[in-house]
């Protein structure tokens, strides 16, 4: 395999990597990339990243100052930047790929972020090779309990869903421009080291009724590290793929299983009537969609076999049991 170049866009604390912040990655070659890594909040990400650029180098643009000391005391080049008001740096693009990993602006229906970073990109005529996209599967919206492939219509139902609806739409349009191929993985809740709901659990925060709460899905931050892998390296992708562990259960008894395997007491649960003064405004949107994302695609096409196929093997590998 050859040496590669990794470049990375935005925050790469694992801790907030549910929401998508890692960013964007590239190299040379069909066989690097990925700034997902689950065992350390603060040096993984770097060790991973110079694993996954195979000896080559490695630099980064993220949004915090912080963020780019830490990877430059890792002997990563990096800068802080706005996603929103700065553009990436000259021939930060040409002839690479590109992962994408960056969260949309928390409002309105449209990922302002990447539209920004299109734009500069096309000014400077530069593109990638190739995309690698990381979007939601909340795209889907509710499926009342349905097993969902990837040909299910697109129906968000939350604003957040529908930015990213559009940031799979904006890159797209802008890379058919160049004829270069976008992999978008839908992506559920990603669990793993920092990554897990132990401040909530120990503030006794309740969850819905386990005999209320509707099918959700899951992915090990591992096994979401090996689909990204795998979707720069295919020779012949598909457009989209679903990320999950094959495995459905329910938000309740997620979070009953963490804080089995971590100690904890288990939360108190409320009726759907309570749950209304109780939870979050979010944590309810969570609540209204029910589905089971069906991954056949992602083990039959990307080939990715995942090492935790359900939250007891997951959970086992994080918390040593």
């Amino acid at each position: 395999m050859c040496s590669a170049e990794i470049r990375i866009v935005d925050d790469i604390d694992v801790a907030r990597l549910r929401r998508g912040d890692a960013a964007l990655g590239d190299h040379r070659n069909q066989g690097a990339g990925a700034v997902l890594h689950g065992a350390d909040e603060h040096r993984q990400p770097a060790r991973a990243l110079r694993e996954l650029a195979d000896g080559g180098s490695v630099s980064a643009m993220v949004r915090t100052a912080e963020s780019a000391d830490r990877l430059n005391q890792e002997g990563i080049l990096a800068v802080s930047a706005d996603l929103e008001s700065h553009c990436p740096p000259e021939k930060f693009l040409d002839g690479r790929v590109l992962y994408w990993f960056a969260p949309p602006q928390p409002e309105s229906d449209q990922d302002r972020r990447l539209r920004h970073f299109a734009e500069c990109a096309q000014d400077a005529g530069e593109w990638p090779s190739r995309v690698v996209l990381i979007s939601t599967t909340g795209v889907y919206g509710d499926c009342q309990g349905d097993w969902v492939t990837e040909d299910r219509a697109l129906a968000p139902l939350t604003g957040r869903a529908r930015r990213r609806v559009d940031a799979e739409r904006t890159m797209r349009d802008w890379c058919g421009l160049y004829d270069v191929p976008v992999v978008a993985l839908r992506v559920p809740g990603i669990y793993g080291v920092g990554k897990l709901p132990l401040k909530r659990l120990r503030e006794g925060l309740p969850v819905l009724a386990p005999d209320l709460a509707p099918w959700s899905n899951r992915v090990q931050v591992e096994d979401l590290i090996s689909a990204c892998l795998a979707a720069a390296r295919i020779a012949d992708p598909l457009p989209v793929y679903n990320i999950s562990d094959g495995h459905p259960s329910t938000m309740s008894d997620f979070f009953f299983r963490v804080a089995d395997a971590a100690g904890l007491p288990r939360p108190p649960v409320v009726d759907r009537q309570e749950a209304t003064a109780a939870l979050s405004a979010e944590m309810r949107s969570y609540l209204a969609e029910s589905k089971r994302i069906d991954n056949t695609r992602m083990r039959e096409h990307l080939g990715v076999d995942v090492r935790y196929p359900d939250l007891e093997s997951g959970l086992s590998a994080l918390f040593g049991e």
